[in-house]
């Protein structure tokens, strides 16, 4: 079984970079398996608070980088491929990737989920034209204009936040008049004096001639329509989408028991399937953050370990 792998991860966010850091570090060959970008969301992220023990004015990229370094360090192996099909019948499982196909003794799925998407007309054809999901990623494009942030959960809010650094506006579009967000966020963003709240509205057209110029709003009470200008002056605005995440699972259906599309486990981070675990935000869990994904994936790798050793 020389050219068997002992664990493979498919996805290198934190809680798959953590499998990779314990899998490896338990001397068991290791291989991570990436598509996109190190680190998943959180490379997005551009302040990260509440990780336990992260330095101050920790970032998404900068715990990324340490979270591979340490993995490769105890000697985990990390490419960058796209995997298009698994087969998880019998011992030995496959993973089927553009150019190659992998085998392990067992699986850890930490694909992590993807940013939804409003699905009003417009929005499609304004990515990247002023219509964003990732506010590190894009936030300097809009230094000194006016941007609105569609949603009511924590990254909504802090995003919010983030986006006054460099917006001279921020509208904070939600089509409730509450918020999901913890209270310590909600008080931050309503403190802020460069951020105004239109609540019960929601973006049903984005508009505009090669860039983004206008977005149309609907009451959720009334069901009254306004249509929200660019400044003249400015030409242009941006909109900032953070209304939750779609997990990436299709890869995984009839693979593996799924609920509401996140993949189902136990404490111990088991699917129904021997051999084959999850961790991270693509499996149903209450809390989806940094540390706890990390958590999945430290429990995975060490549950993978004993899975081995009773089974090989």
């Amino acid at each position: 079984m020389d050219n068997i792998y002992d664990l493979i991860i498919i996805g290198a966010g934190p809680g798959g970079l953590a499998a990779g850091l314990y899998g490896a570090r338990a001397k068991m060959k290791t291989l991570v398996l990436e598509k996109e970008k190190m680190g998943g969301q959180i490379v997005s992220t551009s302040e990260v608070e509440n990780y336990p023990g992260s330095v101050e004015n920790a970032t998404g990229p900068s715990l990324t980088k340490r979270f591979t370094e340490q993995a490769e360090k105890f000697g985990a192996e990390i490419k960058m491929a796209n995997v298009k099909e698994v087969n998880f019948d019998g011992k030995i499982k496959e993973v089927v990737c553009d150019n190659e196909t992998y085998k392990a003794k067992s699986i850890v799925i930490a694909t992590g989920a993807s940013p939804k998407k409003i699905g009003c007309p417009g929005e499609k054809e304004f990515t990247g034209k002023g219509v964003s999901y990732c506010a590190t990623c894009d936030a300097d494009f809009f230094e000194d204009f006016e941007v609105i942030v569609v949603g009511g959960g924590d990254s909504a809010l802090e995003e919010a936040i983030y986006l006054t650094k460099f917006a001279r506006k921020v509208y904070l579009v939600h089509r409730r008049d509450t918020f999901k967000a913890c209270n310590t966020v909600i008080e931050n963003t309503k403190a802020n004096d460069k951020i105004e709240m239109w609540l019960n509205k929601e973006i049903i057209e984005i508009k505009g001639d090669g860039i983004l110029e206008s977005v149309v709003l609907k009451d959720t009470v009334t069901g009254e329509t306004s249509e929200y200008f660019a400044d003249e002056d400015d030409g242009t605005m941006g909109v900032f989408i953070f209304i939750g995440f779609n997990p990436q699972t299709e890869l995984f259906k009839d693979k593996v028991e799924l609920r509401n599309g996140y993949i189902v486990t136990d404490e111990e981070m088991r699917t129904n399937i021997d051999g084959v675990f999850a961790a991270g935000d693509v499996r149903e869990k209450s809390l989806r953050q940094v540390v706890t994904a990390a958590a999945d994936g430290a429990i995975a790798a060490v549950n993978a370990e004993k899975y081995i050793n009773e089974n090989f």
